[in-house]
């Protein structure tokens, strides 16, 4: 018997067995691609939610690992020029998009927010990927006119593109003043707990858990 030769016969079945373990490892991983919200703005990095919830989830079996690729003041077209680095680094499975809060602080046109976002729920697409879009919300005072296109961006996209579109959780924070920052816009760390709970409850559906309701 010729080793050599059975060797060398299936070295593609090896390559090919190696490659598909890299797909699948590469198959278990959340990328979160947020601003301040997700970043944990003005805290140690340990406390913000996004942190809190990879620590989690490593203790749960096949649970994703999750990526936080959120930077602070970034807007959605700045989150869509980073974009395509991040995929080919991580490869994820999962992208949450949690972005366009500072766009509509700064008054951007919501013609322009959209397209932005269209442009990054696309690229996640062609990266074989899930998107997973969250719901923006943005204060009144920029009137209600422009406040009603900017919070409808997020349904029409989430149907034109028929995505999950998961709640702002936000809006469950800033009921608390003792859960916000000086600002009125940020979250404290003593709300990074509730943050993290809410946040696991509308991800797991979507990335194969069965997690214990907490939050209310």
């Amino acid at each position: 018997m010729n080793f050599k030769n059975i060797i060398f016969r299936h070295i593609p079945i090896l390559l090919l067995l190696g490659l598909s373990s890299m797909r699948i490892a590469a198959a278990d991983t959340l990328l979160i691609l947020g601003d301040s919200l997700s970043a944990g703005y003005q805290l140690p990095i340990q406390q913000a939610w996004a942190t809190r919830l990879s620590e989690r989830w490593k203790n749960i079996p096949n649970a994703p690992q999750v990526i936080n690729a959120s930077i602070s003041g970034d807007t959605a077209a700045q989150g869509l020029a980073r974009l395509p680095e991040l995929l080919k680094t991580h490869q994820p499975r999962w992208v949450l998009i949690e972005l366009g809060a500072n766009d509509g602080l700064r008054g951007f046109p919501t013609a322009d927010i959209e397209r932005d976002l269209t442009q990054i729920i696309t690229l996640v697409k062609q990266a074989n990927a899930q998107p997973l879009l969250m719901q923006i919300r943005i204060t009144p005072n920029y009137g209600r006119r422009y406040t009603d296109a900017f919070t409808a961006i997020y349904p029409k996209l989430a149907q034109e593109n028929q995505l999950p579109l998961l709640p702002f959780f936000m809006e469950k924070v800033a009921i608390k003043p003792e859960w916000m920052q000086s600002d009125g816009l940020h979250p404290t760390a003593e709300a990074q707990p509730f943050i993290t709970d809410l946040m696991e409850q509308a991800l797991a559906p979507y990335v194969g858990l069965n997690v214990q309701k907490t939050a209310e």
